[in-house]
């Protein structure tokens, strides 16, 4: 029945900062209910965290990888947010009475057994502050998840990166190796001939050995990545060709570090008015239930006592809060940073891109020229030789660029959390 009472005459009432329970009969009124509707609303950083669509096209080949590896993953970051939604879960109620047991023992030895309740009337807004601090908690690991998220996509889709380049430079290399060979193969019937030097046929022979170690450090490295790659997914994606047009902008979305930093911000704040409502003083009403009858009563007291340093603990606690603004003003400028050196580096590798296409198709363009002079008696096989590897080299420059844009775009769509779908998150 004392329960009853209690919970009846300390209803919520949030019309107050630091007002938690009042006495009064009824539900809550409209603005109360308003406020706990509001309390209990869905955080924006996570409504937009779900609603962020990942710029991998559906199918593609950077889709294909990314799906297998976030089915491997371990997910520790999603632990971490279910243990925060139900440390919030259980803050919501925390505006109800408390009741715990109570043991003594009596001056002739009789161990004395009562109920304890427990209701908090006015706390300079703590008890708010803790509902807030968990709903922050839960911010702060919703957003955490993401980036853990985005950044597995992120090295998975190096790692593909990584292989696809070295078998695209292994495949160069083993064309040039069968070219060179031939080359090999005439300067060395020369020389038997009598008709040119020792020193031709050596030089040739440096440059093959030089493209077989070439090509077999490209072999090495992409078995490694797909290797690698396959310990990261729940299948084999050594069968996955090909690269993804992704297309993303620094106006696509917010950057996870700035949001992170946002929702830290908001959780400190709540931290700082808890640690400053233990520093002012409250009201509560305490009941003691025993076998002989209930006793009562208020209780007016701060948690932390007041002393000399009070003032000065408030103020460090206002600091703290200014200190997370400042934290959120500086994520911000990191992450504009970061996002503006992307689209500089975007531009400038789309820029290399088609001057190293261009160079390549000159390089080639050579290469027929001299071979077909060759033919016709008007060059030598060194000629032909020299101008084949500058055409091996551009060849080679112009892939590793292509892949580097690409990983340029990626690192950009990590920053914005685009590599994967909020929902399936």
């Amino acid at each position: 029945m004392m329960i009853a009472a209690l919970s009846a005459c300390m209803s919520t009432g949030p019309e107050g900062e630091g007002a938690v329970t009042r006495f009064r009969m009824g539900a809550l009124d409209g603005a109360a209910a308003k406020d706990k509707a509001k309390e209990g609303s869905e955080s924006l950083i996570v409504a937009d965290l779900q609603t962020r669509k990942s710029v991998l096209p559906a199918g593609s080949a950077f889709d294909k990888v990314a799906g297998p590896v976030l089915a491997a993953n371990a997910r520790a970051a999603e632990s971490e947010l279910r243990m925060a939604r139900l440390r919030a879960e259980a803050q919501e109620k925390n505006w109800l009475p408390t009741i715990g047991p109570s043991l003594s023992l009596s001056s002739l030895g009789e161990v004395l057994a009562s109920l304890v309740i427990d209701a908090v009337i006015f706390d300079n807004g703590r008890k708010k502050a803790e509902r807030e601090f968990a709903r922050a908690d839960v911010e702060v690991a919703a957003v955490n998840m993401s980036i853990d998220t985005n950044e597995r996509v992120r090295t998975a889709l190096g790692l593909y990166l990584k292989g696809q380049k070295s078998r695209e430079t292994a495949k160069l290399y083993e064309a040039a190796l069968k070219d060179m060979g031939h080359f090999e193969y005439i300067m060395n019937e020369r020389v038997k001939g009598g008709v040119s030097d020792m020193s031709d046929l050596n030089v040739i022979r440096h440059k093959l050995a030089k493209m077989r170690a070439e090509h077999a450090a490209a072999v090495e490295s992409a078995n490694a990545a797909v290797a690698e790659l396959n310990a990261m997914s729940v299948k084999k994606l050594g069968e996955v060709q090909g690269l993804s047009d992704v297309r993303v902008s620094r106006l696509d979305a917010q950057p996870l570090s700035v949001m992170l930093a946002e929702a830290e911000k908001e959780r400190t704040v709540a931290g700082a008015k808890i640690d400053r409502a233990g520093f002012l003083p409250g009201l509560g009403a305490q009941a003691t239930v025993t076998r002989t009858g209930v006793e009562g009563g208020a209780v007016l007291a701060p948690e932390n006592g007041l002393g000399l340093g009070t003032a000065a603990n408030l103020k460090a606690l206002k600091a703290a809060e200014e200190a997370a603004g400042r934290q959120v003003t500086q994520a911000t400028e990191e992450a504009n940073r970061r996002l503006a050196r992307h689209e500089s580096e975007l531009s400038a590798l789309g820029r290399q891109v088609g001057e190293a296409s261009t160079l390549a198709g000159q390089a080639k363009a050579n290469l027929d020229l001299f071979q077909s002079q060759y033919d016709a008696g008007q060059r030598q096989v060194m000629d032909v030789v020299n101008v084949y590897e500058s055409w091996v080299a551009q060849e080679e420059s112009r892939i590793g660029l292509k892949y580097d844009m690409a990983a340029a775009r990626l690192d950009m769509a990590r920053e914005l959390g685009l590599l994967a779908d909020g929902s399936e998150i």
